[in-house]
């Protein structure tokens, strides 16, 4: 599977368009939507980008996590309940998410857990962020209710 319509909406709400690059609060630099490597190296200070090239760097890494969903989950999935397991990939990272509760519970046929799960990666740090509570909340609603929901 590939993402769909809702699920970009959602990502690209909550990762915002930075055409310079910038601290993700974290010490991770990122630019465009999100994207914290280009052609292997990792993103630095100073760099600019325009939003072609922040377009075509998402498609690149949104192929990553659409692999990573696609790898992982072994049961069916909804285009929404894809995309919103996408989304969260995206920005958890892969390995995270491959090796999260979440997908055992998911491959376990457990649909309803989801949501539970995702609000599990609320923290950056081990602090509570509520720009995070906001995007799983978005995430869940997008799982579990096939709906674009901003908070």
């Amino acid at each position: 599977m590939k993402i769909g319509k809702q699920g970009l909406q959602v990502l690209q709400h909550y990762e915002g368009l930075r055409l310079a690059s910038y601290d993700d609060g974290v010490g991770v630099w990122t630019i465009g939507w999100g994207t914290t490597v280009i052609n292997g190296v990792p993103v630095k200070p100073g760099m600019k980008i325009t939003a072609v090239q922040a377009d075509n760097f998402l498609l690149a890494d949104l192929a990553v996590f659409e692999k990573a969903v696609n790898d992982s989950v072994t049961v069916p999935l909804t285009q929404n309940e894809f995309d919103a397991l996408v989304v969260m990939a995206y920005n958890i990272g892969a390995g995270a998410f491959k090796s999260s509760t979440l997908v055992k519970e998911l491959n376990k046929g457990n649909k309803c857990e989801v949501p539970v799960q995702m609000m599990r990666w609320t923290k950056a740090k081990g602090k509570t962020l509520a720009g995070l509570v906001k995007r799983r909340q978005s995430e869940g609603d997008l799982f579990k209710l096939g709906v674009v929901k901003f908070y």
